[in-house]
């Protein structure tokens, strides 16, 4: 068969749990492909609420298999809680969880780094999770590795040559008392016996399943406009959340990539600092966080929040390619008189061509809107397309005819049953 990839196409924060969760049900394989535990997954089943940081969101669907791919960044101390988490609900994790041997491991040094440097003049508005020093050890060829814990001498040695270079930086430049050796070693040999019934060489799992006709989703974390390579740099994540980074992120072929699945938010939203062109900064940003509960999964913190920016969504629509879009917290408007889009970005009474990343123009730029009425009606409890509000369904196909792809899936709620699957 083939791969589907979904991608967050804003700024995170989408709803891809719910999407994936719900695509789910007619998969094989569930397999994520970047990021760390700074994501946050949310799922709704019935009256109980699920958050992921790291498991795919396809373990509640008892005949997937999920797969931790190569490209993730694991903390193991939140791996492990999940899978507590996950156990305790009566949901069976054994023979449905495999993790990449070559994935890397983040170590508390990564965490500390992290936090010192969100203390520093250029506030990123990280999660302090240590996601961003551990991808830096992993391109500097420094980092620790799922493998690497099968090899205790092997792990001391990389340990610490890696620690040595951290207490100098932490000690010289910080301040901070300097890590120990010993102590890391013996927390992470620990890990590795609880870690081992899951690692397996997953890019061949991957593409031996392709082989059997299997059907994989491929499921990314945060979203494209935070990409390192084409978000907005540098307030961005430090992976490529984009659907090319879930190539790399698994070890699949481009080839065998046949659909690529936007989660689009009716609105927008972005966690951290960066540039924002739609934000909303008054009242009606204010009933977006409160209606929509925006509030980040991971950290709790509360979510910018602005109407929908097409110029930045038919950006990720080229870099990502796009086949479709799955509309999500839809039902998050039903209350406003007036709804907004953004159609265009004008600076210096210019409009623009293309949506500039670089925060220098991005940051000054004016945002040109249209407005359209809102239906003023609770959408909540619809089943089909045909029963929403005609009001609903032309600010859906505005979205189709602006950014030139079909809306196939529209949420209305948190909860799966609260979903229209366009036929």
């Amino acid at each position: 068969m083939a791969v589907s990839i979904i991608v967050g196409a804003q700024w995170g924060d989408e709803g891809k749990g719910k999407i994936v969760d719900m695509l789910s049900e007619k998969i094989d394989i569930v397999a994520r492909y970047q990021g760390g535990a700074n994501a946050g997954h949310t799922v709704v089943i019935g009256d109980k609420t699920y958050v992921l940081h790291l498991i795919p969101s396809g373990i509640f669907q008892k005949n997937v298999k999920c797969v931790i791919g190569n490209g993730v960044v694991i903390d193991p101390a939140a791996l492990m809680d999940e899978i507590a988490m996950i156990r305790s609900f009566g949901i069976k994790i054994e023979g449905r969880l495999f993790i990449s041997h070559n994935a890397h491991l983040i170590m508390p040094y990564h965490k500390l780094l992290d936090n010192i440097r969100e203390q520093g003049a250029q506030k990123i508005g990280t999660t302090g999770r240590g996601i961003g020093p551990a991808y830096i050890d992993k391109y500097m060829r420094a980092g620790i590795r799922v493998v690497d814990l099968l090899d205790r001498n092997v792990l001391r040695e990389k340990l610490t040559r890696n620690i040595e270079e951290k207490n100098q930086i932490l000690s010289k430049v910080y301040g901070k008392t300097e890590i120990d050796v010993d102590k890391i070693v013996e927390e992470y040999q620990k890990f590795d016996s609880l870690i081992d019934p899951y690692v397996t060489d997953t890019a061949t799992f991957l593409n031996d399943a392709l082989k059997k006709g299997k059907r994989i989703l491929a499921e990314g974390a945060q979203g494209a406009l935070l990409d390192v390579d084409h978000g907005t740099y540098p307030y961005v994540t430090s992976s490529n959340p984009t659907s090319g980074g879930a190539c790399t992120g698994l070890g699949i072929p481009p080839t065998s990539v046949k659909a690529i699945i936007g989660i689009v938010k009716a609105y927008s939203t972005r966690v951290g600092n960066g540039p924002f062109p739609t934000e909303l900064k008054e009242t009606t940003g204010e009933s977006l966080r409160s209606i929509g509960h925006e509030f980040g999964a991971t950290t709790g913190r509360p979510r910018r929040c602005g109407w929908l920016d097409m110029v930045s969504l038919k950006y990720s629509m080229m870099v990502n390619g796009i086949s479709e879009i799955a509309l999500t917290k839809l039902d998050v408007l039903d209350s406003f008189d007036e709804i907004k889009i953004c159609v265009a970005y004008k600076k210096d009474g210019k409009v623009l061509k293309s949506f500039p990343t670089d925060v220098q123009t991005l940051e000054n730029i004016e945002p040109v809107y249209k407005t359209y009425k809102g239906w003023n009606e609770t959408i909540t409890g619809v089943k089909t397309w045909k029963k929403l509000p005609k009001r609903t369904r032309d600010y859906v196909e505005t979205i189709e005819k602006l950014s030139g792809v079909r809306v196939s899936i529209v949420s209305v709620g948190a909860r799966r049953d609260q979903t229209i699957v366009r036929k």
